[in-house]
């Protein structure tokens, strides 16, 4: 089976060419909605922040607010908060290799938001990066609500610069030019994908 690892710095389009992949039969794993589920109402990381930070942590789950509050206030927490929350969410990748390995897919797309600032791409096969012009970005992540320029700016601090990802990549969407070139140059990737795994033997779908 085939690991494709899709990233991309923060408003290049990298959801919506994730779901562009789904769309066309391969199934696709989601850190961030990984996270989203650990957080929910009695879930395992619910229970672990309500024991390193109770005030994020609640009846209905983690509240993300009360949570990023806290590690501002706390520089001890993030570290405490990735090494409890970090394995759950390694187990739930693992849980979804294992379902996609069983049902016999040959291609599988891992959409990590920080691919290479964790080091994933050395275990990934391939490794996709949406991309888009600077002002593109820029233009997109200031039109959400509550963003702002100095946030922006902390945000791309923490994340391997585009350029870095572009050299590091075997494939570059770009998502500059519209949804119809990103959505082609998506279905040339998955053609290649299962051409490979069929040609090693591995299932043709997904």
């Amino acid at each position: 089976m085939i690991t494709l690892g899709l990233t991309g710095s923060i408003g290049m389009g990298k959801s919506t060419t994730a779901k562009m992949f789904a769309e066309f039969g391969v199934p696709v794993w989601d850190a961030d909605a990984a996270v989203h589920r650990l957080y929910g109402p009695g879930a395992e990381g619910t229970a672990a922040i309500a024991r390193i930070a109770p005030v994020a942590a609640g009846p209905d789950g983690v509240d993300r607010d009360a949570l990023r509050a806290a590690v501002l206030q706390d520089a001890t927490l993030l570290p405490r908060i990735e090494a409890a929350i970090h394995p759950l969410v390694a187990a739930d990748r693992r849980a979804f290799l294992d379902a996609a390995r069983a049902g016999g897919a040959g291609l599988v797309v891992l959409d990590i938001p920080l691919l290479f600032e964790t080091g994933a791409d050395a275990w990934l096969d391939r490794v996709a990066v949406v991309s888009a012009p600077a002002e593109a970005q820029r233009a997109r992540v200031l039109s959400r609500p509550g963003m702002t320029e100095s946030g922006f700016e902390a945000i791309l601090a923490r994340q391997v610069p585009d350029a870095e990802k572009r050299k590091r990549a075997n494939y570059v969407i770009e998502t500059g030019d519209g949804l119809d070139p990103a959505r082609r140059a998506v279905a040339r990737i998955v053609a290649e994908l299962r051409a490979e795994a069929e040609k090693e033997g591995r299932p043709r779908h997904a």
